[in-house]
């Protein structure tokens, strides 16, 4: 009996934690989901996006040992944001009026440093950390440059729930720095890999947890 109730303990904190590590990276930077500050809000996502990805991704890869883990970590955030995507065109918004996140290749290299460096956990946090930072905003500025219109659906259909104080404005990008993937780029493979440490730790405090 004891023997199922630690598997049991085990795989429900899985899910616990997956769910509401999932819920915390799509809402961190959330303004990047609606067009209406969808370059305004470019490298606060970039930053945002690429450590949140970063520190769940390494905590499943690690925690299961398996490459391939943090795309399945992102795969599961892509899927749920298209469902919220849906929602809201099923409420009568356009279909650009959330973009979703592009993770899936950011997590693949993050795989794809652990395999080839034989599973190993610093060479994940330095380098799949790295990779991820560098690479998120450039796919998501690609994901961005598809979108039609972003000022015009914002001031067309504003957010029901949207402050007066974010109501949208002109993009400000150029007066401020020349290159928001740059900016969005440094700065998250910089934070990226003190958060790949923090996720490193808090694996190995659940690992001692579930075995004691």
């Amino acid at each position: 009996i004891m023997v199922w109730l630690r598997r049991a303990t085990h795989y429900l904190f899985i899910v616990v934690v997956a769910v509401n590590s999932t819920l915390l990276t799509i809402n961190a930077g959330d303004y990047i989901f609606y067009t209406d500050w969808a370059w305004t809000s470019f490298v606060v996502f970039s930053i945002s996006q690429s450590t949140m990805l970063v520190v769940g991704a390494i905590y499943y890869m690690l925690f299961t040992g398996v490459p391939g883990t943090a795309t399945y970590y992102a795969t599961i955030m892509t899927i749920y944001t298209w469902v919220a995507k849906g929602a809201w065109f099923g409420l009568g918004y356009p279909y650009d009026f959330i973009a979703v996140p592009v993770w899936i290749p950011s997590a693949m290299l993050l795989d794809l440093t652990y395999w080839a460096t034989r599973r190993n956990k610093h060479a994940a946090i330095i380098i799949g950390g790295t990779l991820v930072g560098l690479s998120l905003p450039v796919f998501n500025m690609i994901n961005l440059l598809l979108i039609r219109d972003p000022l015009e659906t914002a001031f067309k259909y504003p957010r029901p729930t949207l402050p007066p104080y974010m109501t949208p404005i002109e993009p400000q990008v150029g007066k401020f720095y020349n290159s928001p993937v740059a900016l969005g780029s440094g700065a998250g493979a910089v934070l990226c890999v003190p958060i790949a440490a923090l996720g490193a730790k808090l694996n190995t405090w659940t690992y001692r947890w579930m075995a004691a």
